[in-house]
């Protein structure tokens, strides 16, 4: 065979263009990789350095079917004429047999040099990768944009043939992405339980509702409006809280809200201005330092209701329900906790810890505890759509009010009733299965 002929400015232009094409071929895939994988957070404070690589990198993801149907478009037009190239090329050279050559050389090349190698490093450094091919990126999606947006429309109209709506803004959610990435950092080591506890409860803040945490209205400690002064007095003062609900006639009929500064304060003004301190007492009424109740319905979420209370500088709320009848009171201190965990001070008072090991393994749960609760002490994962507390979970799934003694298996665990007052479960001994 006569080399010669082969060896002409055809052959090596030919192998130029291969090349450059494989270039450009990296190039796509490791802008797809680096843009894709790069942080939306992170690409954010480079921009606000000044990085505008890093600006268009953002720009450039908001529209995330857009780009990568840019990107796939100009990745496999150049995939596919160097492959083309190549075949002429190797069977010009080989005859017939170079086709097979072609789809072998190509390949490795393709795989090593357009593929692995530019994602590997896109990998390893995404913002710095996007930040650099973003300027140059941005172009090519505006030149391609119309093929991509037909491409865009034929894909929809195929999915929507099976039943299915594609919805851009899903295909990246900030809130899952820190979720997940909260959960690997956990299962890896990286990222303590308590820093996980603490973040998820900010998260999920806009996802819960102030009747999951409120204090059940059997345990509110109120004040007789109709109670002789010094009870209530006393009352205020062996009482642990500083906020107090006061009710007239029934409990249901709540009135005003007392402080203890603010008893204590109009009591020491209205015994010191009195001639008989104990004569004034019986004429102390507590109604005269009441604030106005501050009711929000049950399914406020906990992040409006901590607004509020931040906005009407206010701590405590009482929580009715779609009748306006009460269900609970609402604090914020209640709120951090589901961030922060169980705050307590000096005059909190000692109650038995609501979970405790037992020699054979299992676990004395409070019936009240409430399911969340319970899955943050110890990472399970009980669920809690139809019931807030562990008891309720019980008496959901049981689909009764169980009687001591009764064993349930459930969600993969073992429950047993261990205690019930009236109709409420009050203790009950959790075994996993």
């Amino acid at each position: 065979m006569d080399t010669a002929p082969l060896l002409d400015a055809s052959f090596w232009i030919t192998i130029g263009v291969i090349l450059v094409l494989l270039v450009m071929s990296g190039f796509f895939s490791g802008s797809e990789t680096a843009l894709t994988a790069a942080s939306r957070g992170k690409l954010r404070h480079m921009a606000d350095k000044g990085n505008h690589g890093a600006e268009t990198a953002l720009r450039l993801k908001e529209d995330s079917e857009r780009l990568i149907g840019g990107i796939l478009l100009g990745n496999n037009m150049v995939n596919i004429l160097a492959t083309s190239l190549a075949t002429a090329l190797f069977t010009r050279a080989f005859g017939d047999s170079g086709v097979a050559i072609a789809t072998l050389v190509m390949t490795l090349l393709v795989l090593i040099f357009a593929e692995v190698l530019p994602k590997t490093y896109s990998i390893n450094e995404p913002e710095t990768a996007a930040a650099r091919t973003a300027p140059l990126v941005q172009p090519i999606i505006r030149i391609l944009s119309p093929v991509v947006a037909l491409v865009r429309i034929i894909v929809r109209a195929v999915l929507g043939l099976f039943g299915m709506k594609v919805d851009p803004d899903s295909m990246l959610s900030v809130r899952e992405e820190i979720l997940g990435a909260l959960q690997i950092g956990h299962s890896e080591g990286s990222v303590e339980k308590e820093d996980r506890d603490r973040l998820l409860g900010a998260l999920d803040l806009g996802e819960r509702m102030v009747e999951e945490i409120m204090l059940h209205r059997s345990q509110i400690e109120m004040i007789d409006a109709g109670a002789k002064p010094d009870e209530i007095v006393s009352q205020v003062l062996a009482s642990s809280h500083t906020r107090l609900p006061v009710f007239k006639d029934e409990p249901e009929n709540v009135v005003g809200v007392d402080h203890a500064k603010d008893v204590l304060r109009a009591l020491e003004r209205f015994l010191r201005d009195a001639p008989d301190s104990r004569e004034a007492l019986h004429m102390f009424d507590i109604m005269d330092v009441a604030k106005a109740p501050y009711f929000v319905p049950e399914t406020t979420t906990l992040d409006d209701q901590m607004r509020q209370f931040l906005r009407r500088h206010t701590h405590f709320a009482l929580v009715v329900d779609e009748y306006g009848a009460l269900e609970g009171l609402i604090t914020l201190e209640d709120i951090l906790e589901e961030i922060v965990g169980e705050i307590t001070d000096e005059f909190d008072v000692d109650a038995e810890h609501p979970i405790r090991r037992t020699e054979s393994g299992d676990y004395l749960v409070d019936g009240a505890m409430t399911i969340r609760d319970l899955n943050r002490a110890k990472d399970w994962n009980l669920p809690d759509d139809e019931a807030n507390t562990v008891a309720g979970l019980v008496i959901h799934e049981a689909q009764t009010i169980p009687t001591t003694g009764q064993v349930f298996s459930f969600h993969g665990f073992q429950f047993e009733v261990v205690a019930r007052e009236n109709n409420r479960l009050t203790r009950l001994k959790i075994r996993p299965l």
